[in-house]
């Protein structure tokens, strides 16, 4: 499969927010923006991928690595296709 250009907007909550800020900077770096809150983050970034799935996996896991209590609640658009998650499970997805 080709790699496409996935656009991405989640809110990352966490028992320890500063324990995931490095992998967040690392992973989003340049691509995006990263919002502290209360709990955690908001983050806003593209990505090249073959699928959001396995985008979505690949970011909560690196994340769990960090911190295993971060919850990852994430929105996924390509193509005029929106696919919303809560943590590993594909919860919605939507034509835009």
């Amino acid at each position: 499969m080709p790699e496409k250009k996935i656009k991405f907007t989640a809110n990352i909550s966490s028992t320890n927010p500063q324990a995931i800020k490095p992998v967040l900077e690392r992973v989003v770096g340049a691509n995006g923006t990263i919002k502290p809150t209360s709990d955690g983050f908001d983050v806003t970034a593209e990505f090249m991928g073959e699928c959001s799935r396995d985008l979505n996996r690949t970011l909560l896991s690196e994340l769990r690595r960090a911190e295993k209590k971060t919850r990852l609640r994430s929105e996924w658009t390509c193509e005029g296709t929106t696919e919303k998650y809560f943590d590993y499970a594909l919860k919605q997805t939507r034509k835009t």
